[in-house]
């Protein structure tokens, strides 16, 4: 049966990697797809320029930088106003195969407990190196992290089978699990939303599905730099919330163990990424989510 996907691309300040993005979707082979551009309110000129390049494409303005669950969000009921079937929620700084989409699908068709479904991943700067290959959540451990990651492809990670949790990065899902499990959370505003709406999904019962048939390759870290203050503050307040909310036994160690990490890089001259995470605890502690206004 064939089935309506929408595939939502998230664009904040990156033009120029959404218009590869969308070249490579419109070489898909999956025969009934509809793509979503929705701009987080960019100030760099994103929208005009993607409107110039794709004048076929209808891009939705939020009007402000809404973060990743939020911009999604938006995507997302306009979607299900419109019939999707399916959603597939796709990095703006990704390319993808040209079976990507239709791997992802035949995935979610062979079990109908499967909500979503993730693809293989690659660095799209060296396209043999894995990120994301299946996701591994230790539940006595309390411990997210992507199987094979950094490893060099050979194909170790190409049986399809159930995962403990998608990446946004690249996450196919059907569209009745809105109904059980809710909308991202946009209290994280960027990053862990993915884990957490997975982890969410599977409490309702559904099966999320690793698809290596469905290549992706990203650039990873581009639209927020690796360990800026920006970075280790969603990410350190991001994670508390998480542990507060999924792990409350293991969230004290999380904290300890990020702190240390933080001053050791702060003994090493890396003085922002203590500065970060200090800020993020801060707020943690204060019950201020969502988005933080620049400078820390």
């Amino acid at each position: 049966m064939k089935r309506a996907v929408f595939i939502i691309i998230l664009n904040w300040n990156g033009w120029q990697d959404t218009i590869e993005c969308v070249a490579s979707c419109q070489e898909l082979d999956y025969p009934d797809f509809q793509l979503l551009l929705v701009d987080n309110g960019s100030t760099d000129g994103s929208e005009a320029r993607l409107q110039e390049r794709f004048p076929e494409l209808e891009i939705i303005q939020t009007g402000a930088n809404l973060g990743f669950a939020g911009g999604n969000n938006v995507g997302i009921r306009q979607a299900l106003a419109r019939g999707a079937d399916y959603i597939w929620l796709l990095n703006n700084d990704t390319t993808v195969g040209k079976q990507a989409l239709t791997a992802l699908v035949e995935a979610l068709e062979m079990d109908e407990k499967a909500g979503i479904a993730v693809s293989k991943i690659g660095y799209f700067s060296d396209p043999e190196r894995l990120w994301f290959a299946g996701g591994e959540w230790n539940p006595s451990m309390h411990l997210a992290r992507h199987r094979g990651l950094n490893e060099t492809d050979s194909g170790q990670y190409d049986t399809a089978g159930e995962t403990d949790f998608a990446t946004g990065c690249s996450l196919l899902f059907k569209t009745e699990l809105i109904a059980a499990t809710g909308y991202l959370q946009e209290d994280y505003f960027l990053y862990w939303e993915d884990l957490d709406w997975c982890l969410r999904a599977r409490q309702q019962g559904w099966k999320i599905l690793y698809a290596p048939a469905s290549r992706v390759w990203h650039k990873v870290s581009v639209s927020v730099e690796h360990n800026s203050p920006v970075q280790t503050y969603y990410y350190f307040r991001g994670g508390l919330l998480f542990y507060r909310r999924h792990a409350g036994g293991s969230l004290f160690r999380f904290a300890a163990n990020h702190i240390v990490y933080a001053i050791n890089q702060y003994l090493h001259g890396r003085r922002y990424i203590l500065h970060g995470y200090r800020a993020g605890l801060k707020d943690f502690i204060c019950k201020r989510f969502g988005k933080r206004e620049l400078p820390l």
